[in-house]
């Protein structure tokens, strides 16, 4: 809908409601920026109710509130440290993805983040960096909770919302004043919040000949440049946001060492790394020679969809590498295997 259809639709209503010419004028000035930034009108926060369909109360109870909304658990990460996933109750997820879809994916990000995109697959984060002189890449620390409820709050300002409203809409995708790991919106703000510093860095690379794209917090740069350069020039984007690099993952790699790139290996063609197409392997071999229900029982294994959970590995290795003929037969006998299992049952 176009502003001057809106606008003909809206004074026709208002003035039926008996609104005043000051009033409906008001409405429409708001209103104008919202259209043609292409996300929903919202006046209030009864107006939101009505959009979400939850009542005003329970919203006010979840801005209020937030804490109750989540449950927390924590999950292991490769340095085995953990990671604390803040799961969003299933009410106020569904507000959350209302929001994730009405508003947020009308919104372009750059076109180098290549995480949390529609249709975008890991691959398109590779195909830049395969046989390159020099990998080079950099991790932000801490991305998520580094993101703060006052830079979401700006996000909904900018595309012409109250402060009122801004701020309802901040508060209920952030837990404790950040981005919560585990919300359905967090990723898609990430990569709204970090498109000022895409542009900046992006433009850096293009002048210097130097391919870049970003996969979440893992940043990535390949060709031939000066790597202390880039990273005096990324530090410098990186502070305006008040975010971090971890100096323990700056790493430069040669076509001498094994470049890896969000864990896949670049340097000939794209490949998962060893370790974990080596473990993949030794749990086909040890399910082939014990049998599946043995082989569980010996490593203790109490998944209940490890058979699907193995299957994916493979699926993944084999989207990453499509002529792995090795992993294409893995792939063969866990389906014939899972359909033999099915047949019993």
């Amino acid at each position: 809908m176009t502003f001057e259809q809106y606008k003909i639709a809206f004074e026709k209503a208002a003035s039926n409601s008996g609104y005043s010419e000051l009033n409906i004028k008001r409405c429409l000035d708001y209103a104008k920026p919202l259209i043609e930034n292409n996300v929903p009108i919202i006046y209030n926060t009864s107006h939101f109710s009505s959009l979400v369909g939850y009542k005003k109360a329970y919203i006010k109870k979840a801005v209020y509130y937030t804490k109750s909304f989540y449950t927390d658990y924590a999950i292991k990460k490769k340095n085995g440290k953990t990671r604390t996933i803040s799961e969003p109750l299933p009410s106020l997820k569904e507000i959350q993805t209302w929001i994730l879809q009405n508003i947020f994916q009308q919104l372009k990000v750059s076109p180098y983040a290549k995480a949390y995109k529609r249709k975008v697959s890991i691959v398109e984060n590779l195909k830049f960096h395969y046989n390159q002189p020099k990998v080079f890449t950099l991790d932000l620390k801490d991305f998520f909770p580094s993101i703060k409820i006052h830079s979401v709050e700006q996000i909904f300002k900018s595309l012409g919302y109250s402060d009122l409203i801004s701020n309802l809409l901040a508060k209920l995708c952030t837990k404790e004043n950040c981005l919560p790991q585990g919300a359905p919106t967090s990723p898609y703000i990430s990569n709204l919040y970090f498109l000022p510093a895409d542009n900046h860095i992006s433009e850096f690379c293009k002048q210097h000949s130097i391919r870049y794209t970003r996969y979440a917090d893992d940043l990535t740069f390949s060709g031939n440049f000066d790597e202390n350069a880039v990273l005096n020039f990324v530090s410098e984007q990186i502070v305006k946001l008040e975010l971090v690099i971890h100096p323990d993952k700056i790493k430069l790699m040669t076509p001498n060492q094994r470049q890896s790139v969000t864990g896949i290996v670049v340097n000939q063609k794209p490949q998962v790394v060893f370790h974990k197409r080596n473990k993949v392997r030794q749990e086909l071999y040890y399910i082939k020679k014990f049998g599946l229900a043995n082989h569980m029982e010996r490593k203790g294994i109490k998944k209940r969809n490890y058979l699907e959970h193995l299957l994916g590995k493979v699926n993944f290795i084999i989207q990453i590498n499509p002529t792995d003929t090795e992993f294409i037969e893995y792939k063969e006998y866990l389906i014939k295997l899972k359909s033999e299992i099915s047949g019993q049952t």
